[in-house]
């Protein structure tokens, strides 16, 4: 028997549903703290979301996307459920964490446990604010911060390829001649305080890395903290020149203050300053696409929910999101895009207008897919 699921959410499924952790590091005052305090104030209410993390040093905040409110109004939804991201506070990172200076030890275990890393760069001068390194220079924060991964992940590299070298003494075998060379070209990378991020791998080969959980393979993004004056102008652009990766400029002193106010004063005040979003949420904007995911939806009168998957994902992958036993049960998916469901005024119009498709097993997901899944009983 086949039926259609057009997902009714007020149904307690168990849900696949992870949230991803994006760790905020930083060295002290420049402005990582500040910076977190303004997400906590953000944090969605957890009873709604069973796996999350519910710990003080998380934060957990709802990715922005005015098609989910959208598709909500036009389909006068009784919930709305938002994708969300979980950012992860980490303490203790001070020169020489990688040998266990500070809380080095607890900071490298915290940060390999998150999916992604925002470090906080300060590129503001302030007299009141004093930087550990006696003078504001974001290049040489992330150079610090950059090394003590790369010193942390080489230690972890050598370990593991001492223990490899150990087997091979016992006898040689192609997987552990394969895992050394890949061990020793990262050896060497490490050596030079390259980041592993920035080489190209094959797959068989990050598959090696994957189990040691080095930090400096895990995506980057820096928060550039700036001046509103810096913020304004695009000043801050000449102080960051050289960093290598996406860089999200965000004046943390704003942002803590709008924390507290009202979407719609938040909204003219950053009109105001010509901004359109808050730093905030382009930096959680920014960290959804750094970890390449995307976003599909499911919407009718009971609820209005986005679905988080990463780019790739086929069609039962998806539906597996959503319920344990979809994946294996599905059946085929009928899609439509976002803006041809919200243009033209929902499920029925659409379907009547030829613009709903039906697609099958080997369906890549698309960002904006509105999806109603039909599965065996």
């Amino acid at each position: 028997m086949i039926h259609e699921l057009a997902i009714p959410t007020n149904i307690a499924y168990p849900l696949r549903h992870m949230a991803l952790q994006i760790g905020i590091v930083g060295l002290p005052n420049v402005g990582k703290s500040t910076l977190f305090a303004a997400i906590t104030k953000k944090q969605v209410d957890c009873a709604n979301y069973p796996f999350c993390t519910i710990d003080p040093n998380v934060g957990v905040v709802e990715v922005p996307d005015e098609r989910l409110r959208a598709l909500a109004a036009l389909d006068a939804s009784a919930k709305v459920v938002p994708t969300i991201i979980e950012f992860v506070d980490i303490a203790g990172l001070v020169k020489g964490a990688s040998e266990g200076q500070g809380l080095g030890n607890q900071f490298l275990a915290n940060i390999r446990e998150t999916d992604a890393i925002a470090q906080v760069v300060r590129a503001f001068d302030d007299t009141n604010i004093l930087h550990v390194d006696g003078s504001v220079n974001p290049l040489r924060d992330a150079e610090t911060i950059n090394m003590e991964l790369a010193l942390a992940d080489l230690d972890s590299t050598i370990k593991r390829l001492q223990n490899v070298e150990k087997q091979l003494r016992s006898g040689a075998t192609k997987v552990l001649t394969q895992e050394k060379a890949v061990l020793d070209r990262a050896k060497g990378l490490l050596d030079a305080g390259r980041m592993l991020r920035e080489e190209e791998w094959t797959d068989d080969e990050r598959a090696v890395l994957r189990g040691l959980h080095l930090m400096t393979m895990k995506p980057m993004l820096y928060v550039v903290n700036v001046s509103e004056a810096q913020l304004q102008d695009g000043s801050w652009r000449s102080r960051v020149e050289g960093l290598k990766g996406q860089t999200v400029p965000v004046c943390i002193k704003m942002e803590a203050e709008l924390a507290g106010v009202s979407d719609a004063d938040k909204a003219e005040y950053l009109a105001s300053v010509g901004l359109t979003y808050s730093g905030l949420d382009q930096v959680i904007r920014a960290s959804y696409e750094l970890l390449g995911l995307i976003t599909f939806f499911t919407s009718g009168p009971d609820e209005a929910r986005a679905w988080t998957i990463t780019k790739g994902t086929k069609a039962p992958q998806a539906a597996g999101k959503i319920h344990t036993d979809f994946e294996k049960t599905f059946v085929r998916v009928e899609v439509t895009p976002c803006p041809a469901y919200l243009e033209h005024g929902g499920e029925a119009a659409c379907r009547a207008k030829a613009l709903t498709r039906v697609e099958g097993k080997d369906y890549v997901m698309q960002d904006g897919d509105v999806c109603y899944f039909r599965v065996t009983a």
